[in-house]
């Protein structure tokens, strides 16, 4: 039944090339003497951009943040760096770090290279019903929602990762920033996304629980074993990990999770394969969630619909990218459209009191 592909590196996109010469010269002299390297691109993920770097026998994933990005903080490359290589110690989902890189005259911008973890990432164009059989994608998701409760158990204090973020306020903090993100990457009016962020900043809860977080928790950000699709082998792009509230990072996934059921203009959205037959459901998935971590989860809606408005600022501000001409990625031309859908989504749950059968 698994037809479905590894993820494979193209020619690399239009305008984010690399200096090849000078990155050729600078791993030759920091990890291997042999100048025999090839370079390609991995073509999914609008945010940080993800190079495969083959050197004679040996593989690395080179990681550097995107061409006009203004929001530092998602794109701080030795921060991304120096959590991996802690959280390698403690726990074993996650690729080994290989070198870091601060002289930006190499490629133009700071990067890392990691090793290269190998398997399936199903993505929603990749994914389909006729691939997966509904019992498998069970197994598949039951694994996503285990492996998330271990992230959220991992011992922040053992390697210092609780160095990484502050835990108390972290609910306000996140709604006050994201809305700050808004306003500075605004292109186009949204009136449902401002009435949205009204509704947020006079509904937050305190947060009385802290863990680590990894912010952008989703099927296309882990790695699925190829002989096993029911067993993770790694979970990627961990750029806005950082110490606070586990359910802020549940209503994030709960953003991206679209149910089976869903009305099309949701299904449209397409971030995530979780619409295929044996997905859990919105509801469901947060049931089995509290059930592994034995958490009592109040006050879903908000948490909900934090994670929708926080997905279509981080989509606005890539659109916002676009607009000034800091990228040329035609996959933004029409960007706006996705965050007016967001917003939408988001104020059918306000309005219904409920995070499924929205529409």
């Amino acid at each position: 039944m698994n037809n479905i592909k590894t993820d494979k590196p193209i020619k690399i996109r239009k305008g984010e090339e690399l200096d090849i010469l000078r990155l050729k010269e600078y791993l030759s002299s920091n990890l291997s003497k042999s100048t025999n390297i090839e370079i390609s691109q991995f073509p999914n993920g609008f945010s940080n951009l993800t190079y495969l770097i083959r050197q004679d026998s040996t593989e690395y994933v080179l990681r550097r943040g995107p061409h006009g990005a203004t929001v530092k903080s998602g794109h701080d490359m030795h921060r991304e760096f120096k959590i991996l290589t802690k959280l390698k110690q403690v726990y074993n989902k996650v690729p080994k770090t290989i070198h870091y890189c601060e002289d930006e005259s190499i490629i133009g911008a700071p990067f890392y290279l990691m090793e290269r973890v190998k398997g399936v990432i199903l993505r929603a164009n990749n994914t389909s019903d006729e691939l997966i059989a509904p019992e498998l994608m069970s197994k598949i998701a039951d694994s996503f929602i285990e492996n998330f409760n271990e992230i959220h158990s991992i011992d922040i204090y053992k390697t210092k990762l609780n160095e990484i973020g502050k835990a108390g306020g972290y609910n306000k903090r996140q709604i006050e920033g994201w809305i700050k993100r808004y306003e500075k990457s605004k292109v186009d009016d949204f009136p449902l996304l401002e009435k949205t962020a009204k509704w947020l900043y006079n509904n937050t809860p305190s947060d009385d629980l802290t863990s680590l977080i990894h912010n952008d928790y989703k099927y296309d950000n882990i790695v699925l074993d190829t002989n096993d699709l029911s067993q993770i082998r790694s979970v990627l792009d961990w750029e806005m990990c950082t110490i606070g509230n586990p359910l802020m990072d549940l209503g994030t996934t709960l953003g991206y999770w679209t149910n089976h059921n869903d009305t099309d203009l949701m299904k449209k959205l397409n971030f995530n394969p979780s619409s295929v037959i044996g997905n859990p459901t919105r509801e469901e998935l947060v049931h089995k969630y509290s059930l592994k971590s034995n958490k009592n989860i109040n006050n879903i809606i908000f948490y909900y619909v934090y994670g929708v408005f926080k997905i279509s600022i981080i989509v606005q501000q890539i659109y916002y990218r676009y607009k000034l001409g800091l990228t040329k990625d035609k996959r933004f031309e029409k960007l706006d459209i996705v965050i007016n859908d967001l917003a939408l989504v988001a104020n059918q749950a306000i309005e219904r009191k409920k995070i499924d059968n929205l529409f």
